[in-house]
């Protein structure tokens, strides 16, 4: 039977933060799935063969007439012999009041009340709840990055959280990638373009990439910046970040950008890194 953790507590108190944090560690994560529903779930997990081995379900108010079926299911769980915690987000009725005028939304609570009447009427709904959870974290002075390394700290063990990173080549003059989390420019270096043999080929050959990587500057830029990157990803790491797009460029997007992001995707790869080279514009010419 797969792992099972529900994830419940106040509106605007950090459930969909902590649902992200569960589904970068690696969780299978569901938002809003009414309770009753939950062992089915669990049991598609146990049919996956271990392919879904961890689930998360976001339950709150939002369900309300399903919510009532909660206590039902968690007693069909418990019957199953499922590992299940629940986690509860809490925070002060002034925080609550403070983040939902905030974003000038409703509590889905409130009727044509205020919004602290529709606060004390969730509270009284998940009072039983809050009783039964194995983890209350409360978050009313706590930002996302802190809730996140909570949840880290509680669900991540002993391994580091992981960065993922996107290292896409791209060529100037089709436009900067809107994604891009750092851009670097390959214009330095000489262009394969202008050398006949050469401009056939794309900088995933062997031809070009050794080219490029002959031309002064070029190996220590690669060394240099994955430096830069080390250091980037061991505050990433320690701020929350799981994703990071690189952007490298050229004029074409073709030669030089292409055999840098290549080499830079290995680079990364062998530090640990989990990485994905895209080539947004080769073969665009």
């Amino acid at each position: 039977m797969p792992e099972l953790v529900i994830i419940s507590g106040m509106s605007g108190a950090g459930r969909s933060t902590a649902a992200k944090c569960l589904e970068d560690l690696g969780w299978f994560v569901v938002d809003n799935l009414p309770p009753a529903l939950i062992p089915t779930m669990v049991d598609l997990g146990a049919r996956s063969q271990g392919n879904v081995a961890r689930i998360a379900v976001v339950v709150d108010v939002r369900g309300r007439g399903f919510f009532d079926s909660l206590r039902e299911s968690l007693n069909g769980l418990a019957a199953q012999k499922v590992t299940r915690r629940i986690v509860f987000l809490e925070a002060s009725d002034e925080a609550l009041v403070r983040r939902f005028e905030s974003v000038r939304r409703p509590h889905p609570l409130q009727g044509d009340g205020r919004i602290v009447d529709g606060i004390e009427a969730e509270r009284d709904l998940l009072r039983e709840l809050r009783g039964d959870a194995d983890l209350v974290i409360d978050t009313s002075s706590l930002n996302v990055h802190e809730l996140r390394a909570k949840m880290d700290a509680r669900f991540a063990g002993e391994e580091e959280p992981e960065l993922r990173a996107t290292v896409m080549s791209f060529g100037y003059k089709y436009g900067l990638p809107v994604d891009a989390d750092h851009v670097v420019d390959c214009r330095f270096l000489p262009n394969p373009h202008w050398v006949p043999e050469l401009r056939p080929f794309t900088g995933t050959s062997e031809e070009v990439s050794s080219y490029v990587f002959n031309q002064p500057g070029a190996k220590e830029f690669l060394d240099r910046y994955a430096e830069l990157l080390h250091l980037i990803a061991t505050g990433y790491r320690r701020e929350g970040k799981r994703y990071v797009t690189i952007a490298v460029g050229c004029t074409g997007g073709k030669h030089r950008s292409v055999a840098m992001s290549e080499r830079l995707g290995r680079r990364l790869a062998a530090e640990g890194v989990e990485t994905v080279v895209v080539h947004r514009d080769m073969g665009r010419e």
